[in-house]
């Protein structure tokens, strides 16, 4: 899958994700890290990738824009990156099969 890191979450979430096999980039290094929240989402549409973020605000952009880009919501609330990293390898294996038959949103707790 390709996926699209926002700001709030750690470049060590996008590692993770490139050593599982995934084609994924931080908005760090797009230079789009203090674009606000439209650039980040026409970016992930363009690019075809999985928005991953903690931002609430995207979830309205998945349920309401026609052929939007799935959006992988982080409820996490503040945890260490050991924790983060653990709760989306619990998630990972299942992520394609739930993008390809679940609405545009994927809640991570």
């Amino acid at each position: 899958m390709k996926f699209l890191i926002d700001n709030q979450l750690p470049t060590a979430l996008t590692k993770f994700l490139r050593d599982a096999g995934h084609d994924a980039v931080h908005v760090h290094d797009l230079g789009i890290g203090a674009a606000d929240d439209s650039e980040v989402w026409r970016r992930a549409l363009a690019e075809g990738r999985a928005l991953v973020s903690k931002d609430d605000d995207f979830l309205h952009r998945a349920n309401h824009h026609d052929g939007g880009a799935l959006f992988v919501w982080i409820r996490l609330g503040n945890c260490r990156n050991q924790e983060l990293l653990a709760a989306f390898a619990r998630i990972l294996p299942d992520l394609e099969s739930l993008a390809a038959h679940s609405p545009r949103v994927i809640e991570i707790r």
